[in-house]
């Protein structure tokens, strides 16, 4: 469990990460609070940490409910695949929003497969009570 623990605190703070990175964007534009449109770097950046949070949400309840009823290495390993799409998605959404594909849905599928490890897992030992 120690290696999805990590993966979890890793999610965790790569989104603390892209946090700051979009409050130094905010400072570079000279854009006010509460503003949020009015530069394209500063909008990129804010796109890449809501997205972030928005798939954090699904993405830390289903790692730690699958890595209770699966393979530690398995479901750190998908975790892992996890925060490799995050960071591509980032790089990527920087510099060319049309780019992000890759990067979203190397982020979108380990979680929907997690996800589906967490629904079966309780419901394979549910069955087997």
């Amino acid at each position: 469990m120690e290696y999805i623990e990590l993966v979890g605190a890793l999610a965790v703070l790569q989104f603390f990460f892209f946090g700051f990175m979009t409050g130094s964007a905010r400072r570079k534009s000279g854009l006010k609070a509460p503003a949020v449109t009015g530069d394209a770097g500063f909008e990129r950046m804010y796109r890449v940490q809501t997205n972030t949070l928005e798939t954090l949400v699904a993405f830390l309840p289903a790692l730690f409910i699958a890595g209770n009823h699966w393979p530690s290495a398995l479901v750190s390993g998908i975790g892992a695949i996890y925060l490799v799409g995050r960071f591509i998605y980032w790089r990527a959404y920087i510099s060319n929003p049309e780019s992000r594909g890759l990067g979203f849905m190397l982020s979108i599928l380990p979680t929907f497969v997690l996800i589906a490890l967490a629904i079966l897992g309780p419901l394979i030992s549910v069955a087997n009570a």
